[in-house]
């Protein structure tokens, strides 16, 4: 492995996980720069194909999207329709007559690169202002002894250490598919991606609920076993999905890499692609299911 796809690597999980413990406005200004930059990788994507987006309406109604995920997750889910609509507005009265296929790229790119990433700032958000300690909503810890000790953990707030929790079981799952793959894999996944294989899937898949598991049973969750081996299972699936829907992409615009930002990685999105779906699901799952599951196995 090239040493400036693993420099490259460390310093994004290194800068990662800082602005995820820091949360607020932090994180949120961190996840709005990945967003500007993989929307502008799938323009050029589209672009490609020779249609013609509303780029910047749907970049701007997307930062917009964040901010408000920020102030009010409640709110979020408005911006959707209203900026959908602005989006038909702006392309009724171009110059050119729009297409089915520039209107379908312009809300695909809302969605994909704006609305679904949107939800890492809604599950980050979960009980930040209690925990909030710093300027603009940020948090930092009055002591380390909270992340090695196990009856300090909920100290944390159930926003960061369920972000940090699917971050680890991402990071287990691309470890797991990437290593067993790459020295095992001997059955195609996908024509989509024929480097990805079925054993490598699989071991992605039993990596992430390994780190799901003992996750859960360092939080306390209820029920640690099922609800680890649940949330393993959804955020290994959901990433592989993420990662096929970008090749698939990638594949329709004739292109390896979406871009060339990051060293030995390729673009934003060659490297975020797993974190696309997972997030709207963790999110539902601690919203809704989670204070469903209760020890008595209610």
């Amino acid at each position: 492995m090239p040493w400036s796809r693993i420099i490259s690597g460390i310093v994004a999980i290194a800068l990662a996980l800082s602005v995820t413990l820091l949360g607020g406005w932090y994180f949120t200004i961190m996840f709005a720069i990945v967003v500007f930059l993989g929307q502008q990788e799938y323009f050029n994507l589209v672009r490609a194909r020779g249609i013609t987006p509303a780029a910047k309406t749907t970049m701007a109604a997307s930062q917009v999207l964040l901010m408000i995920c920020t102030l009010d997750g409640s709110l979020a889910d408005a911006v959707m329709p209203i900026a959908g609509t602005l989006i038909c507005f702006y392309l009724l009265f171009q110059p050119k007559f729009a297409t089915i296929a520039d209107v379908s790229a312009s809300i695909m790119g809302l969605f994909y690169v704006g609305y679904l990433p949107s939800y890492w700032v809604r599950l980050r958000a979960i009980d930040s202002a209690a925990f909030s300690n710093l300027p603009f909503g940020g948090y930092w810890p009055t002591t380390w002894t909270d992340f090695w000790e196990k009856a300090n953990s909920a100290s944390l707030g159930q926003g960061f250490t369920a972000t940090l929790l699917t971050f680890l079981c991402i990071w287990a799952a691309d470890i797991g598919a990437y290593t067993i793959g790459k020295f095992f894999g001997k059955t195609r996944l996908s024509e989509i991606s024929p480097k990805k294989t079925v054993e490598g899937a699989v071991f992605g898949i039993i990596f992430s609920v390994a780190v799901a598991i003992a996750g859960a049973y360092y939080l306390h969750l209820p029920r640690s076993l099922f609800t680890g081996l649940a949330l393993g299972l959804l955020i290994g699936i959901a990433s592989i999905l993420g990662d096929l829907t970008e090749s698939m992409l990638k594949r329709d615009a004739g292109v390896k890499d979406s871009g060339q930002l990051i060293p030995g990685h390729g673009g934003i999105l060659d490297r975020t692609d797993s974190y696309i779906f997972t997030a709207p699901l963790v999110y539902y799952f601690v919203t809704l299911l989670l204070p469903l599951i209760t020890d008595s196995g209610t």
